[in-house]
């Protein structure tokens, strides 16, 4: 079998820039910014003033884990905070979100005193402005610059279950309710906790004790310093000097054990596990059975992504645990050690965090290859969306790996504990770059501004025949072009091009402006650009390279890399969908794919077939597509059959125990008999014995939901009765996205209304569920329908702040491709415009942007499309 082609650490670096990142910054649009211009008031501004800056906090908050007699969970709380002045001012705003205050002397809110040799003004007017969140504290006269100042507040807050601040969550343990407090402070949440200055570059110290009842425990950032038993009241060493979003506050029952090794690593069970290195960098992960968002970090994390059985879990949960842990190990550094001033650039901290978790699993488990897939799972998924024409900026790197991790590290000793903008790490990069006497066509800063202040990402235009290479902004629809705002660098970036001819790997070129000529590109073979996609860009070519591209794979696919195989699939669907080859060109790449055994062309392949899946799966295409790929597919199913001993083994490769799952998922969806009689026998007989699975848990996605596809009612309820009785989290999500496989409409009503209860289904899972009976083409209308009749309901239970909105939108409207669809979204933006949709607004207006484009390429392809598919099964 071919070897796996490395992928540069470096070169890779920015394709991920911004992944997780998207989620947060259309979050933190629903509290846009006012314009200062139009303001009369300080307290009118969502941004605090510079005129002071905090030093430290010390907080003692007593949650109560039982109602009281209204029926509430509260917490209690004491709080002062030190802040120097740094410009003189008579007026204090601090962070504060449904509090309620005790008032001191005079009826104020607050008490201030100095800590100096002088004395502090006395508090004029105190008041909370809800619409901004802050108390408000006008002075009888101004702070004095340079002086510290102790600000004291009490306060109560209700302990919700509205996972945000300081809340509350409930779960079930031998039939008794348990209640337990955490937290979940980003972005803009603990000043729901505490009063506060709550904005990432306003970085202090924390000094908190947390009262509990008997027999829980408590947990913060730091260290437990003290606890007295007597009043249940644990301390906590101060923390280091960070953003109010880290701070983490938990209050559980949870038992727990340690061990440690060294000063290096420490596990405690059931709930703890403490990184700590050098005695300064800890992190610390909490497993809950709660309702947490994957990708906001610090300190917690879907059990789903960190518990591993390898009884119960995956290939692919084990590869996810790796990345997910080491993903946030590099939050240490990247964010935590060293904050991005304001949201806007949060693109920064969670791309390098991403392309870190790569390396970090890669160290880990060397075999896996897992470096490669960061063009499957972070770059073609980045391309998707950063192609609309509303998409946000990515970056691509092309540094060194030496010269890089000398201004990385530069870049992270300077501003240790402070805050910064992305132009400080381009400049510690251009010092590493001028020390090492590395030449470039530009400053650090002047070619990444290209890729960071644009919106999207070019394709270069390689025309063989003369050598002739041209670079334009790519857009899926290139009717939107009017409506993407215009660039001072007018859509053109510094593109650095790795390439080969005829398998052989030449020198990289730059393209410095839009078009340019080069002798070297000029040949009579093929020429295969951006090798290994280690740079952010697709690839276009004239026709006649695009001919011997698609020979050189029918004839020897291996002589072309892994990685760019799958590349070449992705590109030409996505340049079809462009307009600028023919559809037709873009399905002959897979047609060679009868002799592929490798993953990521294949998984390239099936995701891109998933549109015209989606598209046409409501007309006479469908059939003759489903036996065009039925064909394809067959000999990989056959193939894995025998590597597997007829299905008794498990693949030794990773990747290939990916595509044994995508070979058995595929060849059953197209209905090839043998795979449906497989996956049938295996789940009846996990029915006929219910304690013992005999489906690898590699599989059990796919064999699930081709077993409750295929069957009834019956099938359906013991994969309910499976879910409800599952204790891991992993196999909870496979049950849940199987039970949506079903073709009978009843069972998928039935499934959507207990997403409307959460005693049945939880309400962090719910949009979760919707959107997998949405993917299933018996369930479309239904999801659809269910999302509209119950908008508020659902916007107000899972609140504002989900992440999980922009998915529900995204996935309940992925099959738009009707005019009538279209008017459906229109009337939905209209008539809950005062409702509002949270983070889910971009995904709305993106949802708008594809259907149009998607009526187009439907009216444009569908013949084309159905006349290729007849052709090539005849």
């Amino acid at each position: 079998m071919e070897k796996s082609r490395k992928i540069s650490k470096l070169c890779i670096l920015c394709i991920v820039l911004g992944m997780l990142s998207v989620a947060t910054i259309v979050t933190l649009w629903s509290i846009a910014l006012t314009d200062s211009r139009v303001v009369t008031a300080p307290w009118d501004i969502y941004r605090l003033p510079d005129t002071l800056k905090p030093d430290h906090y010390k907080l003692t908050l007593w949650p109560r884990l039982t109602a009281n007699e209204q029926g509430l969970y509260i917490f209690t709380g004491k709080s002062y905070v030190v802040f120097q002045c740094v410009k003189e001012t008579d007026l204090i705003l601090i962070h504060s979100n449904k509090l309620n205050y005790t008032k001191w002397e005079g009826g104020q809110l607050a008490k201030l005193t100095a800590l100096g040799n002088i004395t502090a003004p006395t508090i004029k007017s105190s008041w909370l402005k809800e619409t901004t969140q802050y108390l408000v504290m006008q002075l009888n006269g101004y702070l004095t610059v340079g002086e510290f100042y102790q600000m004291d507040t009490e306060f109560v807050g209700e302990l919700a279950d509205d996972l945000s601040g300081f809340y509350r969550s409930e779960y079930e343990e031998n039939e008794v309710k348990k209640v337990l407090a955490t937290s979940q402070m980003h972005p803009t949440y603990t000043r729901k906790t505490f009063p506060c200055f709550d904005e990432p570059a306003m970085k202090a110290v924390f000094h908190i004790t947390l009262l509990h009842p008997r027999g829980t425990v408590a947990l913060s950032n730091s260290k437990q310093q003290f606890k007295s038993e007597a009043v249940s009241q644990t301390g906590f060493e101060p923390t280091k000097t960070m953003s109010t979003y880290l701070l983490a506050l938990i209050v559980c029952d949870y038992a727990y054990i340690s061990a440690q090794e060294g000063d290096i690593l420490v596990i405690e069970s059931a709930g703890f596990l403490q990184f700590n290195r050098n005695d300064h960098k800890k992190l610390l992960f909490l497993i809950v059975n709660t309702d947490v968002s994957s990708g906001i970090s610090y300190y917690k994390i879907l059990e789903t992504n960190l518990l591993y059985d390898p009884l119960i879990s995956s290939n692919s949960n084990k590869e996810k645990t790796a990345t997910i842990i080491a993903h946030e190990l590099a939050h240490m550094w990247f964010g935590n050690l060293v904050t991005l001033r304001w949201w806007n650039e949060v693109w920064l901290n969670e791309g390098f965090a991403t392309y870190v978790s790569y390396l970090g699993a890669d160290y880990a488990e060397p075999t896996w290859n897992v470096k490669d897939l960061i063009v499957l799972k972070d770059v073609h998924r980045v391309f998707a969306i950063d192609a609309l024409a509303s998409s946000h900026p990515l970056i691509l790197y092309f540094l060194t790996e030496p010269v890089f991790v000398q201004g990385l590290s530069s870049y992270l000793h300077h501003f240790a504990y402070s805050n910064t903008v992305a132009t400080d790490l381009w400049n510690h990069l251009q010092l590493a770059v001028d020390a090492s006497g590395m030449e470039l066509p530009s400053t650090v800063n002047d070619i990444m501004n290209r890729w960071v202040l644009q919106r999207g990402f070019p394709v270069i235009t390689i025309d063989t025949a003369n050598g002739h290479v041209s670079q334009e902004h790519f857009l899926l629809d290139p009717d939107s072009v009017g409506t993407v705002p215009p660039s001072e660098f007018k859509y053109e970036w510094i593109v650095p091009i790795k390439w080969m001819d005829a398998g052989v790997v030449q020198e990289e070129i730059w393209l410095l402006e839009k078009e340019a000529s080069n002798k070297n590109l000029k040949s009579d073979q093929w020429v295969l650009a951006n090798i290994n996609v280690t740079g952010y860009y697709r690839v276009n070519y004239n026709i006649k390279n695009w001919e011997r591209l698609l020979v050189q794979l029918s004839t020897d696919h291996q002589i072309i890399p892994v990685i760019n195989r799958a590349q070449l699939v992705d590109d030409a669907f996505n340049l079809a969908r462009a307009q600028l080859i023919l559809t037709t060109l873009a399905l002959n790449t897979t047609k060679y794919l009868s002799k592929e055994r490798e993953y990521m062309p294949w998984e390239s392949a099936m995701d891109n077939l998933d549109y015209f899946y989606l598209m046409f799966d409501r007309t006479g295409v469908y059939e003759a597509m489903q036996d065009y790929v039925r064909n394809l597919v067959t000999p990989l199913f056959l193939h894995f059959k025998s590597m597997t001993s007829n299905w008794t083994k498990v693949p030794e490769g990773h990747t290939d125990q990916y595509n044994q799952a995508n070979a058995i998922r595929v060849a059953c969806s197209t209905g090839l008999e043998e795979c449906l009689n497989l996956t049938k026998g295996w789940y009846k007989q996990w029915m006929d014995n219910p304690d013992i699975n005999p489906i690898h848990p590699n599989l059990r996605t796919a064999v699930y939901c081709s077993a409750i596809a295929a069957g009834g009612a019956v099938e359906w309820d013991f994969g309910w009765n499976m879910l409800k009785n599952a204790t891991i989290a992993t196999e909870t999500d496979k049950l849940m996205s199987a039970l949506a496989c079903t073709k009978d409409k009843k069972l998928l009503n039935r499934y959507l209304e207990y997403t409307l209860d959460s005693d049945k289904i939880r309400k962090q899972d719910a949009t979760s569920v919707i959107v997998y009976i949405a993917n299933n083409l018996k369930g479309q209308t239904l999801a659809w329908e269910f999302v509209t009749q119950n908008w508020e309901y659902m916007f107000t239970q899972y609140g504002v702040g989900s992440f999980s909105f922009a998915n529900l939108i995204s996935g309940v409207t992925m099959r738009f491709s009707t005019n009538p669809e279209l008017d459906q979204l229109y009337t939905f933006k209209q008539e809950n415009s005062d409702i509002g949709f949270g983070s889910g607004t971009m995904a709305l207006e993106q949802a708008i942007e594809r259907t149009k484009a998607n009526i187009k390429w439907v009216d444009k392809n569908q013949k084309e499309v159905w006349d290729w598919f007849l052709s090539e099964t005849e």
